[in-house]
């Protein structure tokens, strides 16, 4: 029997009141085709999800499928099609797959909240966009920080272990490291909760009070700004100048993208489509960080220090001795080096007139020789560091492919840890091999050599795979530049930055600002790993070009 105007009123009415979840508050225009093709527009406030009706969000609008008219061809929208044979139903994988998300979304329960998929923000109400933005982003900052308060608490009591009774004393307790790792878990929960919370709530603050397409290019600039002060949470009187520069970098890098792109400053940024560009900012950065580790270790956050302390596989007392020869000052520490080798069995002559510190650097052996040598100490140093790396991700992201191809995910787990291995052992070697290659040659030992033969370390990134080069160099090149400001400031050259108080919450947040700026409009220059996880904590943004709904919904 064919449906009239009538029936088909009745039948979304039906819907609507026996529908126990709603999506939209918005109203939506649905289009019916009549068995004589006059279009009929029905106005409804509330479009529910069922066997029958399938939300549709695409570019920031809603739309619907409607049961067949009399000729038996669906009323659809946007390409769905689902077939109707009398009371039976077949839905299309589009529509399924829609539904299937715009449930998930409109539940409240847990499921719904944490889900690692990704929605977009139409399928959200206002509120419920806040609220699971900041629960998503305290998930992400208690995560990350937990992960690494864990580990460091583990490799904190195996040292411990390894210690004598006196030391022991003088560190702090397992517990007491216990309590102030879950203070730290907390601030930074707090600390990425708030950041998410604060930037949704701007931004959908000026999207209601502009309108969607008329703020659209500065929202998203405006918002990551105001938000980026929530560093503050991690501790009013802890500098976070590392994490700050790293996030300048990022945000410099994605910028230098949009450059690349558009034809006003395509030309200017064309150098920055260099190949090998991780590559040569890797060497800048070795550097000056290779140069403070010999000379002057203050310039270096600690957890960094230590890093570089232990798989630079020197002592202290060998680095003080290469430390006055290079800045030109008379040995202090010559008997203090002569004891160090001793107590490893080796009895090492050392002049006071030296001019260059090989002798100090290896003792009697030669330099090739201690280049073999070290390499195999340093590669067992580097293996513990890169199997967690390598493997629990394996665990956690492809947990489901474990019970179908365990051997291949645990193989390239174990590729990737030996690779990541290979090249932070050849990083640490050839710094000592080209520092003692200048040393030989030139006969002398000063910072310029020092400088000359710490360039080309960065040469061992290569090893590397291509998408982790990268990271690798912004990381780098971020303690570079902090080490390098902290040192012109301890000159003097720089006296005017002791002035600024928390210039690191300055720097994060026009860093921020940049970044979710090209997240809104430039979500192109992301890779997908970053773009899947902003997505997953913001929801996925409609187009800037769409009209915000509500006055859509109003015209219809």
């Amino acid at each position: 029997m064919a449906r009239s105007v009538w029936s088909v009123q009745c039948f979304a009415t039906l819907n609507c009141l026996t529908t126990p979840y709603t999506l939209n508050e918005y109203s939506t225009s649905i289009s019916v085709k009549r068995k004589d093709n006059q279009s009929l527009s029905i106005l409804l406030s509330i479009i529910p999800i069922n066997t029958h009706t399938h939300l549709l969000c695409v570019n920031g609008y809603s739309k619907s499928t409607m049961p067949p008219a009399n000729d038996g061809s669906p009323a659809t929208v946007d390409g769905c099609s689902c077939e109707y044979d009398g009371d039976s139903h077949k839905t299309c994988s589009q529509c399924e797959r829609k539904s299937k998300k715009s449930g998930l979304t409109s539940s409240s329960s847990s499921y719904a909240l944490l889900s690692f998929d990704s929605f977009p923000v139409e399928d959200y109400d206002k509120r419920w966009r806040i609220f699971t933005a900041s629960v998503k982003g305290f998930v992400i900052g208690a995560g990350i920080k937990g992960g690494l308060s864990l580990f460091a608490i583990l490799a904190r009591l195996r040292r411990r272990r390894t210690l004598s009774l006196d030391k022991k004393v003088k560190m702090a307790s397992g517990g007491q490291d216990l309590i102030l790792a879950l203070k730290e878990t907390v601030r930074y929960g707090l600390f990425l909760g708030t950041f998410a919370g604060t930037f949704v709530s701007v931004d959908e603050l000026i999207a209601a009070l502009g309108g969607h397409r008329r703020t659209a290019r500065w929202r998203a600039l405006l918002a990551g700004a105001i938000a980026g002060p929530s560093m503050l949470l991690t501790g009013f009187n802890t500098q976070h100048t590392s994490l700050a520069v790293y996030i300048l970098m990022r945000a410099a890098v994605l910028a230098s993208r949009c450059g690349i792109k558009s034809k006003r400053f395509g030309h200017i940024c064309k150098p920055l489509t260099w190949a090998h560009g991780d590559i040569f900012l890797m060497c800048l950065a070795s550097t000056q960080i290779l140069c403070a580790y010999i000379l002057k270790q203050d310039s270096l956050p600690q957890s960094y220090k230590s890093f570089l302390n232990k798989h630079g596989g020197k002592d202290p007392i060998i680095l003080q001795g290469v430390r006055d020869i290079a800045c030109g000052m008379p040995f202090t520490n010559l008997e203090q080096i002569r004891k160090f080798y001793k107590n490893t069995g080796v009895d090492v002559i050392l002049d006071p007139q030296m001019k260059v510190p090989c002798s100090i650097i290896h003792a009697n052996q030669s330099c090739r020789w201690h280049a073999f040598s070290f390499f195999f100490q340093a590669y067992k140093r580097a293996v513990p560091v890169y199997l967690p790396v390598y493997l629990i991700p394996a665990l956690i992201v492809h947990r489901q492919g474990l019970g179908k191809r365990p051997f291949t995910i645990l193989a390239k787990g174990l590729f990737g840890t030996a690779r990541s291995s290979l090249f932070l052992s050849t990083y640490c070697t050839s710094a000592w091999i080209w520092t003692c290659f200048l040393f030989r040659i030139f006969k002398r030992c000063n910072v310029t050599m020092l400088a000359l033969g710490t360039f080309p370390t960065g040469l061992s990134l290569a090893i590397e795979k291509k998408s982790r080069r990268i990271e690798i160099s912004l990381y780098c090149l971020a303690r570079a530049i902090e080490s390098f400001f902290t040192t012109m400031s301890d000159i003097g050259y720089l006296p005017q930055l002791e002035n600024v108080k928390r210039v690191d919450v300055l720097i994060f947040s026009l860093s921020t600002a940049v970044i979710m700026h090209c997240y809104a409009m430039e979500r192109d220059v992301f890779r997908s790993k970053y773009l899947n996880v902003l997505d997953w904590v913001f929801g996925v943004p409609r187009s800037p070009h769409d009209a915000t709904p509500r006055k859509k919904s109003d015209t219809s």
